[in-house]
């Protein structure tokens, strides 16, 4: 186990040296002080957790719904940290709540995707802890926007936080799936192209909303490399006070991780990099043929501009998208390409189809 008890290393260096999946665990609220207290025991018991997490203010969507203990928590966590010698860490919205952490002693603090989508509440927990290297561990905005996740984190590193994670936990989205939030990885990819030595932690319980899911959103994090696990544990989750149908038993996680597969970053036998690097080769030929078409298919694009443009005709033609879209993604389909992926690739086309020809014709 690799916890910060280990005085001399940073929590991104404790996270980075660790046997993946670095692992936060511990239920959705702390609720009461005996069923912190038996969590935590459950959970040390494992042998297998890095640190111990618990919601002590809930930000619930509406009001009426159990929205945490508040400060008489913060107790609970430090006694889970003194009596197993467990980092713990908790959720922070505002000045207060950080004033609060910081003088209990909690080690690690995280901001939600209800913070994180304002600048303002980020600024002003960011302010509140200037001065104090703690850990902070920064979670996407509940709605996929880059550039808010990207901010959070500059406005703390602008302050002088050097430890900083992030954590993906997914965003809300309008589109049924089988998920409760969509996991939007390619924002994980992003910040890992944007900010490569921060760690990213998975927090599959959110990303889920169903805890039979979340071994298999777990798989695709470690799939994508990423450094840990954010896991909601509860000695009794089915009569939990929030998000109940997310959080695992202690056993339930002893299970999950037992039978977790963690691939390694890469291979350095030779027949495998000479295999890899020609099918990449290949790969590489195939882009530029793609590329080649792609820029054919614009020439079109600007020859009917100027043709809309000279007999006066509108540039969008709404039963063309339309067709098109279909059409094109009949094909796809036969051919066996993702449906969704052909339909938001000619979007994406056709957006920049309309884009050059409003150059055109204005």
């Amino acid at each position: 186990m690799n916890s910060l008890k280990t005085a001399s290393l940073s929590l991104i260096d404790q996270i980075n040296n660790a046997e993946k999946p670095f692992l936060i665990a511990g239920p959705c609220s702390a609720e009461n002080r005996k069923q912190v207290l038996e969590t935590a025991d459950q959970l040390f018991q494992l042998g297998k957790v890095d640190m111990f997490r618990a919601g002590v203010w809930k930000p619930r969507t509406r009001p009426g719904n159990f929205e945490g203990i508040g400060i008489p928590a913060l107790d609970w966590l430090i006694e889970v940290k003194e009596k197993y010698n467990l980092p713990v860490c908790t959720e922070v919205a505002n000045a207060q709540h950080v004033e609060a952490c910081l003088k209990a002693g909690v080690d690690v603090l995280w901001v939600g995707a209800r913070t994180t989508v304002n600048p303002f509440f980020v600024q002003e927990i960011a302010n509140a802890l200037k001065g104090v290297d703690i850990p902070v561990l920064i979670k996407n905005p509940i709605h996929a926007e880059m550039g808010l996740w990207i901010g959070a984190i500059e406005r703390f590193q602008s302050v002088g936080i050097t430890q900083i994670g992030a954590i993906i936990r997914g965003c809300h989205s309008f589109e049924s799936a089988p998920y409760r939030n969509q996991p939007r990885w390619e924002m994980a990819i992003e910040l890992k192209r944007s900010f490569p030595d921060i760690p990213i932690i998975c927090d599959p319980s959110h990303i889920a909303g169903n805890r039979a899911l979340i071994p298999e959103v777990c798989g695709v994090a470690m799939d994508l490399d990423l450094d840990g696990l954010m896991v909601e544990a509860h000695v009794d989750p089915d009569n939990a006070l929030s998000d109940a149908k997310q959080q695992l038993k202690p056993s339930e996680l002893d299970e999950l991780l037992s039978n977790l597969v963690v691939h390694a970053s890469d291979c350095a036998d030779s027949s495998f990099q000479n295999k890899l690097g020609d099918l990449r080769n290949r790969i590489d030929d195939v882009d530029q043929e793609l590329l080649k078409i792609l820029n054919q298919r614009f020439d079109l694009i600007k020859e009917i501009g100027n043709y809309k443009r000279d007999n006066k005709v509108s540039i969008f033609q709404l039963k063309r998208y339309y067709d098109l879209l279909e059409g094109r993604v009949d094909v796809g389909e036969e051919m066996g390409l993702n449906k969704k992926m052909i339909q938001e690739l000619f979007e994406l086309i056709h957006k920049y189809s309309v884009m050059v020809q409003t150059k055109i014709k204005y």
